[in-house]
């Protein structure tokens, strides 16, 4: 599906386009004379008034309303964009179906006909049959602004508790209905972030975590403090719930609670901040409200990820004395670290998830960005790898303990996400939904090449194009990668990047440290005063696109979306002669005062703070806001976020902007799109992605100059 029009856009209109950049007009935004000690350092921070929440400001309004109108009037002069509109909305109507679980019989799954605004969650009898609507959050909302977020089903699979989560806001509100009958009940709990439901044995009530009520006026900026968790009684008032454990002497950490398949024991996981390590304590399921907790591990030396247990035998997933990881067990009559025993010793891949199912441990590994799958038994014997389709990105294996079958999805850069079950009786693969995409897998062809980064290390990108393509140093190609938090990136079909490359143009995926590909002390290289090392990767893998001939300077765009948007604004400022486009995505551009909105302070032991003397001297030195010098030429720039954004608080996005439009030396356009009625990214309805992503596209068509 080319788009063969588009071929006669010739050299002269493209340097016409650059003209009209050059008389952009951007938004007057206002500088105050704001300044901060840090240490001894004077630090100016003239936008500091863009921190105000627009909804309480009518100023921040008004310049975004300005800044949008620059933006819109830009993107919509770009001749190209109904068409590239159009390709999107077209690839992404097809049937798109989540693995399905099972409850008592009952087989849940979710299901988008294609440009449905939200999925739609179905109930079957069968893993095989097409089932009936229980849930459909289309009919919350006319814009489609109102998603699903986690879903909890009864033991019994009577009932199913859910969350709602509104204009893309990490707040969320607990629901319950009627399995058989979609009728809702009237508990409705508020003050909910990121889900953690968990049913009793009985169905009669759950487990969840909350916050305390925010004030009216910063509900989408105020620190997330003294998180608690509770028990809620079905039929009775949020006011009436049971307190089962708050810690308010460590009011930043948060709390992860499960309960244990044979109802034993409840699990509780403390954490600091979002490195992975933490504290385990168990309870007896029976005890009292206020009953002490058992303490397994008490420090946050290692990470435990608790995987089930068999009686007082606890499995967990650590990096205790195993940077990729490894499979250990516990004895609860023994707890702490000198009475574990390993299972399943680490290997050179990392090994990234673990489920426990039929009496086998399923672990899903990490090789070289690809996954890999193998079984053991609970005492460590290897039972054999469960062959998938290919090489790409396995995810799923989830299930009851006492399951004779699980489920999985398999997709790569060039292969639409297929549906698998697994049957652990014989240990086959069985394919139970393949969609039907407008894109010819054959047509293209992806491969995972190595840069070598500033200090020797080998960077895996993975590039995905055209059969065909010349290596000639003119190809559109974009760069994109994120670098932190112990994340992953695995190959994954995105329609976006399907018509990136419909359109001509080369994806290439970095997995830069900082980054969970390579386990542990991968994630430290790239965090805190080594976060310099994440930048320069980036840097080695555009310039190793550039020396093999894949694209060039003025042909070479990077994304990034979060800690990805940090990522690009970082190399933007440090780089800004490398790169033809960069298109940040609600990042953490404010280095110096991240921690002081929402979720900011989860992100200390990735990013250190600014009131430490020395973390403070790694942060300015490549803060994006503070490091954009005025009379530099910048290339072409589109920043996105989001009005309701309150993980990665849209302020940052805004000061960026301002800074660099003041600052742009160059003729190239520096604009920033703001979304409404939208959060961080997760819920998003699809008719706002395929506009975004028509709007990025659009403006890399013309920041490119492509023309085939």
């Amino acid at each position: 599906m080319r788009l063969a029009l588009f071929a006669l856009v010739c050299l002269s209109a493209v340097a016409a386009a650059h003209a009209e950049d050059a008389k952009l007009k951007y938004p007057d935004t206002r500088r105050v004379e704001q300044a901060d000690d840090f240490h001894g350092t004077q630090v100016a921070d003239q936008y500091r008034w863009l921190e105000d929440d627009a909804r309480t400001s009518q100023e921040v309004a008004d310049w975004i309303a300005a800044e949008n109108e620059v933006t819109r009037a830009y993107l919509d002069a770009i001749p190209e964009l109904p068409v590239i509109r159009k390709t999107l909305a077209d690839m992404w109507n097809f049937e798109r179906y989540s693995a399905p679980w099972q409850e008592a019989g009952n087989y849940f799954y979710f299901k988008n006909d294609g440009l449905q605004n939200q999925s739609v969650l179905y109930v079957a009898d069968s893993y095989k049959a097409d089932g009936r609507v229980l849930l459909d959050p289309n009919k919350w909302s006319t814009d489609g602004t109102i998603a699903m977020g986690q879903t909890v089903v009864t033991d019994d699979g009577k009932l199913l508790a859910y969350t709602r989560q509104e204009a893309g806001s990490d707040w969320s509100n607990i629901h319950v209905i009627e399995v058989a009958t979609g009728r809702e009940l009237p508990d409705v709990l508020k003050w909910a972030r990121h889900g953690n439901i968990v049913w009793n044995a009985a169905g009669d009530g759950f487990y969840y975590a909350r916050y305390p009520e925010p004030a009216k006026d910063e509900v989408y900026q105020a620190l997330s403090l003294n998180q608690s968790i509770y028990f809620h009684k079905l039929g009775e008032p949020q006011s009436a719930d049971t307190l089962i454990y708050k810690n308010p002497e460590n009011p930043t950490w948060s709390f992860w609670i499960a309960r244990t398949e044979d109802d034993k024991y409840l699990v509780l996981s403390i954490a600091r901040s979002t490195d992975p390590q933490n504290q385990v304590l168990i309870r007896p399921v029976s005890a009292a409200a206020d009953a002490p907790w058992t303490t397994l591990i008490g420090d946050f030396d290692n990470e435990f990820g608790f995987v089930g247990n068999l009686g007082d035998k606890f499995f967990f997933l650590t990096d205790l004395d195993a940077a990729t990881k490894r499979i250990v067990a516990m004895d609860v009559a023994k707890p702490g670290r000198e009475h574990l025993d390993e299972i399943v010793g680490p290997v050179k891949a990392t090994l990234e998830n673990v489920s426990l199912l039929d009496g086998k441990l399923i672990l899903q590994y990490l090789e070289d960005v690809a996954t890999r799958v193998e079984l053991f038994t609970p005492t460590g014997d290897p039972l054999g790898d469960v062959q998938l389709p290919g090489i790409g990105t396995a995810s799923g294996f989830g299930g009851d303990q006492d399951d004779k079958e699980t489920f999985y999805t398999f997709t790569s850069y060039t292969t639409p996400p297929s549906v698998y079950r697994y049957d652990l009786t014989d240990g086959k693969s069985e394919l139970i939904r393949a969609p039907q995409v407008a894109f010819d897998p054959d047509a293209y062809v992806s491969k995972q090449v190595f840069a070598t980064s500033k200090d020797g290390t080998k960077v895996p990108i993975i590039i995905a194009h055209r059969k065909g393509l010349k290596l000639d140093g003119q190809n559109p190609t974009l760069l994109y990668a994120y670098g932190g938090f112990n994340i992953s990136i695995t190959p994954a079909f995105s329609v976006e990047y399907a018509a990136w490359m419909d359109l001509g143009g080369v994806i290439a995926v970095a997995n830069l440290r900082g980054g969970g590909e390579y386990g542990e002390e991968w994630h430290q290289a790239g965090k805190q005063l080594n976060k310099q090392n994440v930048f320069d990767d980036f840097i080695a893998a555009a310039e190793w696109l550039i020396k093999e001939k894949y694209t060039s300077s003025p042909k070479l765009a990077v994304m990034g979306g979060s800690n990805g948007g940090l990522l690009v604004g970082a190399v933007e400022t440090q780089r800004p002669d490398l790169f033809g486009a960069c298109l940040p995505a609600v990042g953490v551009m404010d280095m110096l005062r991240y921690d002081q909105f929402t979720a900011g302070h989860f992100w200390r032991d990735e990013y250190g703070v600014s009131s430490d003397p020395e973390q403070f001297k790694a942060l300015y030195a490549y803060s994006p806001y503070h490091n954009i010098k005025p009379g530099t030429k910048y290339p072409a720039t589109l920043i996105t976020t989001a009005d309701t954004d309150d993980r990665v608080v849209p302020m940052h996005s805004f000061k960026y902007a301002a800074a660099l439009q003041a600052a742009q030396a160059g003729d190239a356009p520096i604009l920033i799109r703001i979304e409404t009625r939208a959060g961080h990214g997760a819920g998003m309805p699809i008719t706002k992605r395929i506009d975004q992503a028509a709007d990025k596209w659009a403006f890399l068509w013309k920041a490119l100059g492509m023309s085939k």
